[in-house]
C-alpha cells in the first residue's frame, strides 16, 4: 500500500505564474542564469540567488546563504508574488513537450514508505550533499521541486485523471523553451480517489531527485531524534507521481579527453578483443542495447560487445554504461572514477549528435561514446535488486519546474 497526502500548496498568483516557475538553477548555464535574474523579478531563481545585485555575500550552502534564502521567500509571500491554498488537495500536472505529454499528480510521497523501501531507489547518495540539503531545508522550510517518482501502471487512475482534466486548468502556461504546463487543483472528493488508487500500488520508483528524497528523510528523523517541531508535513515529501510507462529516459553519452598515450590505431585493436567492430559511413546512434557507436579522429564505428562478456544475471553489470566503463574507460582508457576524473564528461541525450560532433571537432575531447537507452524495466530492476546504477546512467523526462506548487514542510 503507498499513501500519499494532500497539501495546502503555496504556489505563484495567476498572472505570474510563467514569471515565477522555474528549470533548477543548475541547468542554466552562467550567462542565461544572468540574465533570468537580470531581467525577471518575479522568477523563483531570486529566491534561490538571494544575493543577486546585493553587496552582502555569503559562502554558498552556508548556514547563512540558507537564511537569505528563506527571507527572500517570506518576501514573494508578504508582496502576493506567492499565496498559500486554503485547503489541502491532490493536484494534477501535464507538460507538453515536443508533442510528447506527461501526465501525472503532485502530492506528498510517505518518508515511511522510503524508509520501508515501497519507494524504491537506484542511486547511491552523497553524504556531503545529503546533509547540506537537510540544513537548507531545515532552514527554509519548504520542498520547492518534486521528487520524479515512477509508479505501475493502473487502468483506474489513468482513466480518473483523463476524466478530471477535461475542465479548464487552474494553470495553462508555455515556457520559452517551448514546453506547455498545466496544472488542475482537485476537490476532496477527488483527492480520496486519487489516493485510493495508490493505495492499490506495492512500489514506487525514484526516477529523478534522489537526494531530495533522502534529505527529507534526513530532516525529519534528525528532528525527531532532537525532539524538535513535530509538523505533520515532516513525514512526506513533494513528489510528481507518474505512470512508468508514459516517462521518457534518454542515454547519457560520455566525452573522454584522453586516448591514455595510444594511438587510434592500437585503441581500436583493443576494442576488437571486446566485439565486433565496424566503421559507419555516417553519425550513429546505437540501434539496440550492447552495441556502443563512438565518434573518433571525424570518424563513426559502431561495437557490438561480445556476448560471452555481458554479466546477464547481473542487473548492474550488464548495463551497457557499466560495461562501458569496465570493458573500456577504465582498463583502456585509464579513466577509474567516473566521478571525479577530469577526462571525462556527461551528455545527456536531450543533446543533438552534430552538437556532440561540434564539441569532440574542436579538440576539447578526443572520443564521444553514444549509448543504448536504459529502460524503465533495467531500472526497476535495479532498484528491486538493492543495485546502484553508474553515475550518470539515465536522463529521465519531464523535468519538472521549482516553485509552481511548494511544499511547506512546517504544517
Amino acid at each position: 500500500m503507498i499513501h500519499i497526502a494532500p497539501f495546502k500548496a503555496i504556489r505563484p498568483v495567476r498572472d505570474k505564474v510563467h514569471l515565477v516557475a522555474t528549470r533548477p538553477y543548475y541547468t542554466y548555464k552562467k550567462n542565461v542564469l544572468k540574465a533570468k535574474l537580470e531581467e525577471n523579478p518575479f522568477t523563483f531563481l531570486r529566491i534561490i540567488n538571494p544575493e543577486f545585485n546585493s553587496e552582502r555575500k555569503t559562502k554558498p550552502n552556508s548556514h547563512e546563504r540558507f537564511l537569505h534564502v528563506q527571507d527572500k521567500y517570506v518576501e514573494f509571500l508578504n508582496n502576493r508574488i506567492l499565496f498559500q491554498e486554503e485547503n489541502e488537495a491532490v493536484y494534477i500536472y501535464q507538460q507538453t513537450k515536443n508533442g510528447h505529454q506527461f501526465t501525472g499528480v503532485i502530492a506528498g510521497a510517505s518518508i515511511d514508505d522510503y524508509e520501508s523501501g515501497k519507494i524504491k531507489k537506484h542511486e547511491a547518495t552523497l553524504t556531503s550533499r545529503e546533509a547540506m540539503f537537510v540544513d537548507y531545508l531545515d532552514i527554509v522550510g519548504y520542498n520547492a521541486e518534486p521528487v520524479l517518482l515512477a509508479h505501475p501502471a493502473h487502468d483506474k487512475l489513468e482513466i480518473t485523471l483523463l476524466r478530471l482534466m477535461q475542465v479548464r486548468p487552474e494553470y495553462e502556461f508555455t515556457t520559452t523553451d517551448e514546453v506547455k504546463h498545466e496544472l488542475w487543483i482537485l476537490s476532496t472528493a477527488e483527492t480520496t480517489e486519487i489516493q485510493g488508487y495508490f493505495s492499490e500500488m506495492d512500489a514506487l520508483y525514484i526516477a529523478d531527485g534522489h537526494h531530495r528524497s533522502a534529505s527529507s528523510a534526513g530532516l525529519r528523523n534528525q528532528r525527531q531524534l532532537k525532539k524538535k517541531n513535530g509538523f505533520k508535513n515532516e513525514d512526506y515529501f513533494l513528489a510528481f507521481l507518474m505512470d512508468e510507462r508514459k516517462m521518457e529516459i534518454l542515454e547519457f553519452n560520455r566525452l573522454v579527453k584522453t586516448m591514455n598515450n595510444l594511438s587510434k590505431e592500437a585503441f581500436l585493436k583493443s576494442l576488437e578483443k571486446i566485439g565486433s567492430l565496424t566503421s559507419l559511413n555516417h553519425a550513429q546512434k546505437p540501434l539496440h542495447e550492447h552495441q556502443i557507436t563512438f565518434y573518433l579522429d571525424s570518424n563513426w564505428y559502431a561495437l557490438n560487445i561480445d556476448k560471452a562478456l555481458i554479466p546477464s544475471t547481473n542487473p548492474v553489470k550488464c548495463l551497457d554504461t557499466d560495461l562501458l566503463t569496465e570493458l573500456i574507460l577504465r582498463p583502456i582508457l585509464g579513466i577509474q572514477d567516473l566521478k571525479t576524473d577530469p577526462n571525462i564528461s556527461f551528455v545527456s541525450g536531450a543533446e543533438s549528435i552534430e552538437s556532440i560532433v561540434s564539441t569532440v571537432d574542436s579538440d576539447k575531447f578526443k572520443i564521444a561514446f553514444i549509448l543504448y537507452p536504459i529502460s524503465i524495466e533495467q531500472v526497476k530492476a535495479v532498484a528491486d535488486a538493492n543495485g546502484i546504477m553508474p553515475p550518470k546512467s539515465t536522463w529521465v523526462e519531464p523535468k519538472l519546474r521549482s516553485g509552481l506548487t511548494i511544499y511547506n514542510i512546517n504544517e
